[in-house]
């Protein structure tokens, strides 16, 4: 397991940026694929964006497009997860995550995938309003 630490969540306007960054503490995020999910009361934990391990190419979920981008320094143990254009519906609690490149992936985009996903931060709120 990867002890994962978020931060960079808060208040902001419709419309408005905020960047998070997931760090790993403790150990290396250089062979683990990392991915951003979050959660509103009485809903699933969605998956929004996510990066393998080698970099490349990432996933994002049909709300996060055009909008977010993800990226890794791997110098820096950290994830981020630029977030631009925000909206109300973006208010959620965004937890990072981490595991072997095919776990992370497949929980990224699947329910069921999602719960075999090892390693979890404690979340970071944000929330959209004017």
């Amino acid at each position: 397991q990867v002890y994962l630490v978020e931060s960079g969540g808060g208040l902001v306007q419709p419309g408005g940026s905020l960047r998070l960054s997931c760090v790993a503490a403790k150990s290396s995020l250089d062979y683990y694929a990392v991915g951003w999910f979050r959660q509103v009361p009485g809903e699933e934990r969605e998956g929004v964006s996510c990066i393998r391990s080698s970099g490349g190419a990432a996933h994002y979920a049909d709300p996060a497009k055009g909008r977010f981008t993800i990226s890794r320094d791997n110098a820096k143990n950290t994830v981020y997860l630029e977030m631009k254009d925000l909206k109300p519906e973006d208010t959620a609690v965004y937890y990072c995550a981490a595991d072997e490149d095919y776990v992370l992936m497949y929980g990224c985009t699947t329910l069921a995938g999602r719960s075999r996903i090892s390693s979890w931060g404690r979340g970071t709120q944000v929330t959209v309003s004017s």
